[in-house]
């Protein structure tokens, strides 16, 4: 265990290793490096703290969320800045590493890349509640991210609510037919039919193109939606390039505005749901959340839904909101309990 001073708080760097991921079906490492924030006075208070998970998006790792700028604050030094305001209360943050060859794991499990949904779900947060004072609850845990990391987010509330009881998404992956179809045709003209030839000469050089992002992009979350054993199937004919709808609708089915009615009741039961995205997002993620703030609408679903004025890159700014409602859900749910202990005399 490595422990690095922030201005106020506290940034722990832990090695972790995986039983889950052990054997995984790429190869990479169920040794992780854990990346966790501990706010001020930790070391002294002998308190226990709420925790919220930091999902990092498509290519990133926990690791990523506390790069230096020169421009914008990382993970760490926004939590001391919005806790030494008093704009949210102190917590722990925890930064996953849930990275893959392919780019990422969307935080689900597959046969094609490894369990990250069981990793993270039934490994992190037993290992983080047993290493720190956290307050070991639901209510109390919450699950945050942007791109990728809000699908994962989403993915979290939907089928873990016992776990995470407070979820926000900032341009989280949804109504998958505007955010990916648009990458399909650039991915078809890059892997000429060999997914893994491509992946090969992408990983051998630090050069790439332009449209490199869209085939990594698209066999990233082919690994994830349409796994088939090990391997997996592309969303399109690897000769002629035409939409495959069978393999497509395997993608769907992965869709949170899909996934919705299969989840209302542990979306019912969550303590914060919020989704985010900017107006001029440029994988109309924008979109995607507020066809599904409707659909939650429909359904009975309490949440917040918010737009802001940006697009999808450098907007890591918006975690200051996801913060700021999770700490107060918290908080006063918090206080509320201890004042009706005490009009009880508990």
């Amino acid at each position: 265990m490595k422990a690095n001073a922030t201005a106020n708080g506290m940034v722990v760097s832990m090695r972790h290793e995986s039983a889950i991921l052990r054997g995984n079906p790429l190869g990479d490492p169920y040794i992780r490096d854990l990346f966790v924030y501990l706010p001020p006075g930790y070391e002294n208070s002998g308190e226990n703290y709420p925790s919220v998970y930091c999902l990092t998006g498509f290519t990133g790792r926990g690791k990523m969320l506390l790069n230096d700028s020169a421009f914008a604050p990382n993970l760490a030094e926004r939590m001391d800045k919005l806790i030494a305001a008093g704009t949210i209360q102190p917590m722990i943050a925890v930064m996953p590493d849930c990275f893959t060859h392919f780019g990422g794991s969307q935080y689900v499990n597959s046969t094609a890349t490894g369990n990250y949904e069981d990793y993270l779900t039934q490994e992190l947060v037993a290992f983080v509640d047993k290493n720190f004072r956290t307050i070991n609850d639901r209510d109390s845990r919450a699950v945050m991210g942007k791109s990728s990391g809000g699908y994962g987010s989403l993915i979290m509330g939907m089928r873990h609510a016992d776990t995470f009881g407070l979820v926000c998404s900032t341009a989280g992956d949804a109504y998958f037919e505007y955010c990916y179809p648009m990458d399909f045709a650039k991915a078809f003209r890059l892997i000429k039919g060999d997914a893994a030839g491509f992946m090969k000469e992408f990983w051998a050089t630090e050069k790439h193109g332009k449209d490199d992002h869209s085939a990594i992009n698209t066999i990233g979350m082919a690994a994830c939606y349409s796994a088939n054993g090990t391997d997996f199937d592309l969303p399109f004919d690897l000769e002629t390039g035409k939409i495959r709808q069978d393999v497509w609708a395997r993608w769907l089915e992965h869709d949170p505005v899909r996934l919705v009615e299969k989840s209302v009741e542990n979306l019912k039961s969550l303590k914060l749901l919020f989704i985010d995205a900017g107006t001029s997002d440029e994988f109309a993620l924008d979109v995607g959340a507020r066809i599904l703030s409707n659909k939650l609408t429909t359904l009975g679903i309490r949440h917040i839904h918010e737009e802001f004025d940006d697009g999808h890159f450098s907007i890591s700014y918006r975690f200051g909101r996801s913060l700021e409602l999770i700490s107060e859900r918290i908080f006063n749910a918090e206080t509320q309990r201890r004042g009706e202990n005490q009009k009880q005399g508990i």
